[in-house]
Parts: structure tokens; C-alpha cells; sequence
């Protein structure tokens, strides 16, 4: 099976890393199918583990190789990570303007980006959906830096990649599908909209391989900017969303930790 897949093309590599990444997502989502509720702290603490993933996934699989990759192409590597790291979070910024999204545990009157009369299920698969274009577009410009043939990107490292964010998608999954299944939508539409959720990750890594397939001169720039936009989303919203309920706060923080050493771990042996 690895073989195999080593044999495929980088777009094609892409695509089925990020239809795993997507599975993970939809697994999350069908624990409505088991129950109602789960316990908060468990959840408080998944999310805080999914953003040490991420965190660590940032700076190991994204920024560190666009460094070294900026310096092997005569960039000046400080200025090239700048201008993607920074590209990536103002890129975030824009989009959590504009694009209508609601946070999980809010309600629909504190929704985010332009006002609309969307349902709030929509909402909520949204601001998800928001989370998982860096995510997809991540793995994707992981996978054309393989093929790029640059010494700091490696194929574990991009597998690894495709690993840490799918473990950091499960209680994504679970964060949209957990609320509707509470407030009444049966497990099947419940279950649907927490998956949907993901789908969107197979469309951004392929769109982020086929682009820095094309554009290799770029190539460090796309890994900074999927860094920044990962970062973003990390800061902006996980470790709040996941430090909101007092009382296990330092429970949290130890699992984000767990989260990033998981993701450290990964990369450095695989990478």
C-alpha cells in the first residue's frame, strides 16, 4: 500500500491524504449516532489538543520548510516567511469578516461576517468549513513540495502532516454535529452537517498541490502563508473555544501540550 502510493502523482497524493484527513472529520461527527452529549471537559480538552496539532504543525511542517526552502532558492528567508506567515493570517482575517459563520456554543444572534438569514446549522458547518481551508490547502502545498524535489521537504513529513491534522479534525467533526443532535435535528442530518464540514479540505489540497506544482518559485511563500492561516484559526478560535468552561483550564493547556508533542513527534521521526 505504501508503495503504491508513493507511485502516484502529488495531485493525486493530495487527494486521497485529504480524503482521510475528511474521514477523520466525518468519524467525529458520527458519535451522534452513539450520544446526546459529551462530557465537557473531554471535549474542552480535545480541542485544546487539536490546537497544539496544529501549532506544531505550523512551525515543523510548514514554516521551517519554507525557510529552508526560501534560502536554497537565493530568497531572503526572514522576509519570504514574513510576508507568508503574515499573508496567511490577514488572508484568515478577511474571510472571518466576511463569510457568515457562527462559533459552536453560541447562539445565532452572535454569528460572525455579514448578516444573514442562514439557518443556524449552516452556520455552524461554516465556521468549521473556515477552519479547514487552511487545514486542506496545508497537506496539499505539503505534497507539490515533495515533488518540487527541495531537501527540506520529505514525504514523511507530508504524511505526518496528513496524520496530525486528521487526529485534530475528530472533535471538529464532533463540535458541529454534538450541538444540532442536542437541540433536537435527527442523528442523520446531525451526522451530515458535521461532515460536510470537511469536505471542503479534499477541494483546498488539491487546489494548493496543482498551485505550487505550477508556481515552484512561490513554493515558500504558499508554505509560510498555510502557516499563518493555520495559526490564525488556532489563536482566533480553538484555544478560546477550548478555555471557555472554568475549572479544568490547566487540564486543557497540559492536553494542547500532548497535542503538540503528539504532532512533534510525528514530524521529526517521520520528517
Amino acid at each position: 500500500m505504501a508503495e503504491f502510493f508513493l507511485q502516484l502523482n502529488p495531485v493525486t497524493q493530495a487527494l486521497a491524504a485529504t480524503l482521510f484527513t475528511y474521514g477523520v472529520t466525518a468519524a467525529g461527527a458520527s458519535l451522534v449516532f452513539f450520544t446526546k452529549t459529551v462530557n465537557p471537559k473531554l471535549m474542552d480538552s480535545t480541542l485544546g489538543f487539536a490546537a497544539g496539532v496544529m501549532i506544531a504543525a505550523s512551525f515543523w511542517s510548514l514554516l521551517s520548510p519554507g525557510i529552508e526552502m526560501a534560502a536554497s532558492l537565493g530568497h531572503i528567508p526572514w522576509l519570504t516567511a514574513t510576508i507568508g506567515f503574515m499573508g496567511g493570517g490577514i488572508f484568515m482575517r478577511v474571510t472571518d469578516k466576511f463569510l457568515p459563520h457562527l462559533h459552536p456554543g453560541l447562539s445565532r444572534e452572535k454569528s460572525e461576517g455579514i448578516k444573514t438569514s442562514w439557518q443556524r446549522s449552516t452556520l455552524l458547518v461554516l465556521a468549521i468549513t473556515l477552519h479547514n481551508i487552511p487545514e486542506g490547502m496545508a497537506v496539499g502545498v505539503a505534497f507539490g513540495a515533495v515533488a518540487a524535489h527541495l531537501p527540506s521537504a520529505t514525504m514523511g513529513g507530508a504524511i505526518a502532516l496528513a496524520i496530525g491534522i486528521g487526529i485534530q479534525n475528530f472533535p471538529e467533526g464532533t463540535a458541529v454535529s454534538m450541538p444540532l443532535r442536542r437541540e433536537g435535528m435527527s442523528k442523520r442530518k446531525s451526522f451530515f452537517m458535521g461532515q460536510a464540514s470537511g469536505m471542503v479540505e479534499p477541494v483546498a489540497g488539491v487546489a494548493g498541490a496543482l498551485f505550487v506544482l505550477h508556481m515552484q518559485n512561490i513554493l515558500p511563500y504558499a508554505l509560510c502563508f498555510a502557516a499563518g492561516a493555520m495559526i490564525f484559526v488556532v489563536v482566533e478560535e480553538l484555544i478560546p473555544e477550548s478555555q471557555k468552561t472554568p475549572g479544568h483550564i490547566d487540564i486543557v493547556t497540559l492536553a494542547t501540550m500532548l497535542g503538540f508533542t503528539v504532532m512533534m513527534i510525528l514530524d521529526v521521526a517521520l520528517g
